[in-house]
């Protein structure tokens, strides 16, 4: 037997019932790219991928950097991004309660825009996964630096191993993508409450921490919260938002669970409580721990501290758990992709290829897609090892601020068929509709104007913008043919 499904033959009529909508606000679109998945993913994996996608590099390694840059003030972009990717991700939470679909927003830009809006919305996501890959194996390169036994090992050659690594764990099945990130979540959030209750106990009884006195006055001894005034911190805002990235993975999980109208209000209610406690809590504890001056981009501000306290081996724990939020948002990335590029393959405005599926019911063709570009990230790492990280987090910010707002939009337009009596609204509804949807995009907005106004490599990424449309306008005229040839061999 072929250990390959065509995507010829993966069409309507192969969709299994289960897979159908059914009830009263059902809708009547069914996607093609859903047939052939298995329901592995059980209630513990998709709130532990909830957990794991709101907790990533950009909070492990990003949170120096940027509190250096900005002072204490960094908590405040931390609660105001996190506020916009819970309605992001509660919008996508109320379009899966209406038809789940692994195909996720793609599926539903497809349902609501038209092919054009799924091409859109799919393309983008890819940007922001294929640079984000090369962010990750970047940020594991940079963190196995930290050990000795690796200091001497080039940086591209790290990367590579971690590509490889998650990549092989990728393959398998969907059981081994969810077990992994059930354990990468555990150890990260683990992490993270050891980290608040020892710095909890650090402020508390005012010990010492390399030399200094942790308290409030860490803060208002180092120039207040604005030590270098606000814009700074407005500034480092696309940087933050780079740090939520993978909170709509649950979305496109919920393709691969069984009830996930049960499972997904839970996952989701519960990012926010997540985010003001692991984001912002983390912030203000490094923030009072040490002054915003002895942190930097080149390590991670917990293993700063950690370094500080002086405690033997502390410091090599706490970098393996960046390590491991690296590799686990590399194979967040590789498996929400898959997905996605599945779901496009099958209408037509993918490669072929990126739609065929294993044994295991796993799309490896878009996850090697994907990877081929980790691999191009193994050549960045070898060209400019100095700045690959930051070069490829501006155009995965991008890619991001372009998949929310495709969010957003398929989100406000069904909260207008909704109006008309065309869809029903399911009882888990994004809340303050459709004024939340019109604030979040103009907050997005807003992030490109923050980038253009950085300078440097943000306002290059910023001023690409027009060339990134017209990729997107010319590879439409390349797939359109093949678009409408497969929408109409659908509706035979």
């Amino acid at each position: 037997m072929s250990d390959r499904i065509s995507p010829a033959a993966d069409t309507l009529s192969a969709t299994p019932p289960a897979a159908r909508p059914s009830g009263a606000g059902a809708s009547p679109h069914v996607d093609a790219g859903d047939a052939g998945y298995r329901k592995d993913l059980k209630s513990r994996h998709i709130n532990m991928i909830a957990i794991g996608g709101a907790i990533g590099t950009g909070l492990f390694l990003g949170a120096g950097g940027r509190m250096a840059n900005a002072g204490p003030s960094l908590f405040i972009a931390y609660a105001v991004c996190g506020v916009f990717a819970f309605f992001v991700v509660r919008a996508l939470g109320e379009l899966v309660l209406y038809r789940p679909s692994s195909g996720a927003f793609v599926s539903y830009a497809r349902e609501f825009m038209g092919e054009k809006g799924a091409y859109t919305a799919g393309w983008l996501y890819f940007l922001n996964w294929s640079t984000t890959a090369i962010a990750d194996i970047t940020a594991a390169a940079t963190y196995a630096h930290f050990w000795a036994m690796f200091s001497d090992v080039p940086q591209w050659i790290l990367a590579l191993i971690a590509l490889a690594v998650v990549l092989a764990a990728n393959l398998i099945s969907v059981k081994y993508f969810g077990e992994m990130e059930f354990w990468f979540a555990i150890i990260k959030v683990g992490a993270l409450v050891a980290f608040m209750l020892i710095g909890i106990f650090l402020v508390a009884t005012s010990h010492e921490v390399g030399g200094h006195t942790p308290g409030l006055s860490t803060i208002t001894d180092n120039g207040g919260i604005f030590p270098s005034g606000v814009m700074p911190m407005l500034l480092l805002i696309q940087g933050v938002v780079f740090a939520y990235a993978s909170v709509e993975l649950c979305g496109v999980a919920a393709g691969e669970t069984e009830n996930p109208e049960k499972i997904m209000p839970r996952a989701i209610n519960s990012i926010m409580w997540r985010v003001g406690l692991f984001y912002v809590g983390s912030v203000v504890l490094l923030a009072l721990l040490l002054p915003y001056t002895a942190y930097s981009g080149d390590q991670s501000p917990f293993v700063t501290v950690f370094d500080k306290l002086g405690i033997p081996g502390a410091a090599g724990v706490m970098n393996l758990v960046v390590l491991t939020a690296a590799l686990s948002s590399l194979n967040s990335g590789l498996y929400s992709t898959g997905r996605i590029l599945r779901s496009m393959s099958l209408s037509g405005s993918a490669p072929k290829f990126t739609g065929v599926m294993n044994k295991g019911g796993v799309p490896y063709g878009g996850i090697l897609l994907t990877a081929g570009f980790g691999v191009l990230g193994v050549v960045l790492n070898y060209v400019m090892p100095g700045d690959a990280f930051e070069l490829v987090l501006n155009f995965a910010s991008i890619g991001i601020i372009g998949t929310w707002a495709m969010i957003m939009v398929c989100s406000l337009l069904f909260w207008h068929r909704s109006k008309d009596g065309r869809v029903t609204r399911p009882g888990y509804q994004l809340p303050w509709a459709p004024y939340t949807q019109l604030v979040t995009l103009v907050f997005l907005g807003s992030v490109l104007v923050l980038m253009w106004m950085d300078g440097g490599i943000s306002r290059t990424t910023v001023n690409c913008l027009p060339l990134i449309g017209l990729l997107l306008v010319g590879g439409w005229f390349l797939v359109r043919g093949r678009v409408r040839a497969t929408a109409a061999s659908h509706k035979d």
